[in-house]
């Protein structure tokens, strides 16, 4: 129960990696905001365990309503996780400006409104642990993730700043990189093809079960990583190490 009597916030906290660790967390014995577009307007927060919250990462008007109803309801946030994200596959010649705008808005404009009105809680509550979700894309140069790799790129360095700006006030910040993962985003994006080139590249050959990303997640926030921060940890089943395997 590491998380016992904390209060966790989960962008994106309602699907795919974002739900993985919400329920980690719950489970560890956290209550849990989920923030999440697919919230129900009227969501509150009462109660515990997993509470949803409609959100828009986008909206800086949205963004504050959540925190300051997070400080109503419970005076402090723990831990964050910064989770919502959209996704596309499109090559760098037929990105539409439109696209690309879109994808750093939600990915890393998101992570950026959320982290900076959480961490000012967090410095005014004595500190915290922050964990962004970025992408093995957003370290290196994947075929077709001109948008989705130069957002999360961003947030790797955007998170770097955050750890070196915010270890004064007792905040933590590390970006969890996955690989392929079984999420309803990438059974969208990913074709047979594609899940075929991806499985021969990682060297486990497979694809991550959410659940393993989030305890990657849980590890940062708790206190089991005190002395680690500004760290981008690859939870990717070997792809970046791998190389040109195979070939």
């Amino acid at each position: 129960m590491r998380f016992s009597d904390k209060i966790g916030l989960v962008t994106g906290g309602l699907s795919g990696i974002g739900a993985a660790i919400a329920e980690a967390l719950a489970r560890e014995g956290a209550t849990v905001i989920a923030a999440d577009i697919s919230a129900p307007a009227e969501a509150t927060l009462a109660g515990g365990g997993i509470l949803p919250f409609h959100t828009d990462v986008t909206d800086p008007a949205s963004v504050t309503a959540l925190i300051a109803a997070a400080k109503a309801r419970f005076g402090r946030i723990d831990t964050l996780v910064t989770s919502a994200g959209i996704g596309r596959d499109l090559p760098f010649l037929e990105t539409p400006l439109a696209e690309f705008e879109r994808m750093l808005a939600v990915n890393l404009r998101g992570t950026f409104l959320v982290a900076q009105a959480t961490a000012r809680e967090m410095a005014r509550t004595g500190g915290g642990a922050i964990v962004t979700i970025g992408s093995v894309s957003g370290q290196r140069g994947n075929i077709g993730r001109a948008a989705y790799g130069a957002s999360k790129g961003g947030v790797a360095t955007l998170t770097q700043v955050m750890a070196v700006e915010l270890a004064g006030a007792n905040i933590r910040a590390n970006c969890l990189a996955p690989g392929p993962v079984e999420t309803p985003l990438v059974a969208e994006m990913h074709d047979p093809a594609i899940r075929a080139a991806w499985s021969r590249e990682t060297p486990m050959h497979r694809y991550a079960v959410p659940a393993e990303i989030a305890a990657a997640a849980c590890f940062l926030l708790s206190d089991d990583a005190s002395f680690i921060t500004g760290h981008v940890l690859a939870a990717d089943g070997g792809f970046l190490a791998g190389g040109l395997i195979g070939r």
